[in-house]
């Protein structure tokens, strides 16, 4: 490590402590005394992404969150959701152990995590991931997610066990058995 002050070649390191996914070292250049600090972190093996057209690029997290950015710009989403949603996103590409990943499959993994977070960022990214080229494209979208939450929101309340015109005749007969 240079130092950063006079460029010498060589340091001691004084303290190593854990920092966020890395080790932080203070160190002090053997040249001129000064300290200054470095921070260590495991860069994973290369992930390219395969794009639309072929072409293979490096994938840049950074591209990923001003994606999402952009989708969840003046939503009322808690702060560091939108960086913990790109480190699921990039910890999974890295999980799948594959080294080129298609940018389709990567899309799909934002749009299904945005689904599930909020509605109308899910649309804006959406609308620019899918291309919509006309309203009405659009406007399935809108209307396929607006059933599935009918559906969720039905499903997951507790239905009844029979019918109620079934459940009148039972209590009806069992107040009869009782007399």
């Amino acid at each position: 490590m240079n130092c950063p002050y006079c460029g010498y070649h060589d340091s001691k390191v004084i303290d190593s402590r854990d920092a966020n996914e890395g080790i932080r070292r203070r160190r002090q250049c053997l040249s001129c005394g000064s300290r200054f600090t470095t921070y260590e972190r495991l860069q994973p093996a290369s992930l390219f992404v395969i794009k639309k057209d072929e072409r293979r690029e490096e994938f840049s997290r950074d591209k990923l969150l001003t994606g999402i950015r952009k989708a969840c710009e003046k939503r009322p989403l808690p702060t560091g959701t939108v960086d913990k949603l790109a480190d699921d996103i990039e910890a999974e590409l890295y999980r799948i152990g594959k080294a080129e990943i298609p940018s389709a499959a990567i899309g799909d993994m934002v749009m299904e995590r945005l689904k599930s977070l909020d509605h109308i960022a899910y649309i804006r990214f959406a609308s620019v991931y899918r291309e919509f080229t006309d309203i009405t494209t659009l406007k399935e979208e809108i209307d396929t997610l607006v059933t599935n939450k009918a559906q969720t929101s039905t499903s997951t309340s507790q239905l009844p066990l029979l019918p109620n015109d079934k459940l009148g005749g039972k209590a009806k007969s069992h107040r009869r058995s009782r007399k």
